[in-house]
């Protein structure tokens, strides 16, 4: 089981945004380093060895620098408040938590509580995640489930710059779980984007967030790119609590600890670069988490900048990647590809004579060897309206069906 590393609580935050103490109320000192008091740790090199670089990672005379990655990262990694309209006033600690667990700390003269409006706002927080700004014009790059169902969105940067800025939905897309925002701020810290395709398992990654919404800015774990390619389905939505939530495709699996409140932050290589955008963690073992590549993210990014939305092309189909075990047991004289389960009965594919046990391999010209090869190619290749050559299998004949591709919207 996974779940979404989304944290509803807020306990010592939301008010101290409020009332000016963000400098304080979150735990931050000003003016202290992020890196004071955390210098990197060294081992002894071999007899005529060559010391090694400690931002590459190279085997040899030191470990990672992660002090310098943190440091440059963590200035623009910044909480997320995904705040509601406030139900009643008054004080006690709230009778139910927002879902997603957690318990409410210790009360806190002057600090508002999930279920306790905010003096001054009418706003209550139902949960923290991350973000990180990519763009000096102040775009911020988040998980959809941070942002899902808020009123109202504030954006608070870390000790011991503090400020706190109410931010603007620019677009979110439920599918990949990935949401743009939008603050309007001088001098603001960025992060670059990398290249998720040039990661190697076993590489060193550094994952940043605001885990637990603990004071003091981001929290920042190291660990290695455990895998890469993992497909996960997603919890259930709070707005759709009994329905399953998307499958996710070409995640990033790390032991770098990913807890909830981490959900939107950034996943870093040692350059200081964003891989991927973390945002699930298993519940039933330890260190297996998961990022959203940054390779398949960044053509959701754009369309949701430009746009405000990601419009598809639409096949009316469910499937599953083909493996060695799924041909075996079903047969298929087709190795790769995508099998179809399902097909929507009005939709573009069951129109054009597609049907069950038929293995699709190319759509125009995409190969296509999984899912994931599916949806990038009908999010980021073809159009509504385009005619498709759909290459399938079917009982292990080779054919081509032109399909005119629906529309489907995210929104």
């Amino acid at each position: 089981m996974f779940e979404r590393r989304l944290n509803p609580r807020a306990l010592f935050i939301a008010l101290a945004l409020v009332l000016g103490f963000a400098g304080y109320g979150l735990g931050g000192r000003a003016g202290a380093s992020p890196n004071s008091g955390n210098p990197p740790i060294a081992r002894a090199a071999a007899p005529g060895a060559t010391p090694a670089s400690p931002v590459t990672g190279t085997p040899g005379a030191t470990l990672p620098d992660i002090a310098r990655v943190a440091a440059r990262v963590r200035p623009a990694t910044v909480l997320v408040l995904n705040l509601v309209q406030a139900q009643a006033r008054g004080g006690g600690l709230p009778t139910q938590l927002p879902s997603g667990g957690g318990r409410p700390g210790p009360a806190t003269p002057g600090v508002g509580l999930p279920g306790q409006a905010t003096p001054g706002t009418g706003t209550t927080p139902q949960g923290a995640g991350s973000g990180f700004i990519y763009d000096q014009d102040g775009y911020i790059v988040t998980n959809n489930h941070v942002v899902e169902g808020a009123q109202q969105l504030r954006v608070v940067l870390p000790p011991p710059d503090n400020r706190s800025f109410t931010a603007t939905l620019v677009g979110r897309d439920p599918q990949t779980d990935l949401a743009v925002l939008k603050i309007d701020g001088t001098n603001l810290p960025t992060v670059p984007l990398g290249q998720s395709s040039q990661l190697r398992v076993g590489e060193w990654v550094v994952a940043i967030g605001n885990a637990l919404a603990l004071p003091g800015g981001p929290t920042v774990t190291q660990g290695v790119v455990s895998a890469v390619g993992r497909d996960e389905q997603e919890p259930p939505s709070q707005s759709a609590p009994n329905t399953a939530g998307p499958t996710l495709y070409d995640l990033i699996q790390t032991d770098a600890a990913i807890n909830p409140g981490n959900s939107g932050g950034p996943l870093v290589n040692l350059q200081g670069e964003v891989v991927g955008v973390n945002t699930l963690g298993s519940t039933q073992a330890q260190g297996i988490n998961f990022s959203i590549a940054i390779d398949g993210a960044r053509p959701i990014v754009d369309q949701l900048r430009q746009h405000g939305q990601v419009t598809r092309g639409y096949l009316g189909i469910g499937g599953a990647t083909v493996t060695p075990a799924l041909a075996a047991s079903l047969g298929l004289a087709a190795q790769e590809g995508v099998v179809l389960g399902q097909l929507d009965p009005n939709g573009p594919a069951a129109g054009a004579g597609l049907r069950q046990g038929d293995v699709i391999v190319g759509l125009g010209d995409v190969t296509v060897r999984s899912l994931q090869d599916v949806q990038n190619a009908l999010t980021t290749r073809y159009q509504p309206g385009d005619t498709v050559g759909v290459k399938i299998n079917r009982n292990g004949q080779a054919q081509t069906v032109q399909i005119t591709l629906g529309t489907r919207s995210t929104q």
